[in-house]
């Protein structure tokens, strides 16, 4: 004897079931990844890092323009790490970090 296929009701209610599954897995990313952009983004204001430029100056090397707590800074960036080149001063007459 063979065994039944299952009814087309199971094979729909199974179906649903997995795609409720899928979707509140995607539901469960997208909220963490939310979360983890808020966190990003809780730094105090004005201490976001922006890149205002980068140049290539070699296949493996980099000038880079940075924008961080109103200062201006320009450092190389190469395999072997990253160099201050250049820091222009903080708002209001402050002192670095």
């Amino acid at each position: 004897m063979t065994p039944e296929a299952p009814s087309f009701g199971a094979q729909l209610a199974g179906t649903a079931l997995a795609l409720a599954f899928v979707l509140a897995l995607a539901w469960g990313a997208l909220k963490g990844l939310q979360r983890l952009q808020r966190r990003a983004e809780g730094a105090a204001p004005g201490q976001q890092l922006q890149v205002l430029s980068s140049v290539a100056v070699g296949p493996r090397e980099r000038v880079v323009a940075l924008r961080w707590q109103g200062r201006t800074l320009l450092v190389g960036v190469a395999a072997g790490g990253v160099t201050l080149l250049d820091a222009g001063p903080a708002p209001d007459g402050q002192g670095a970090p």
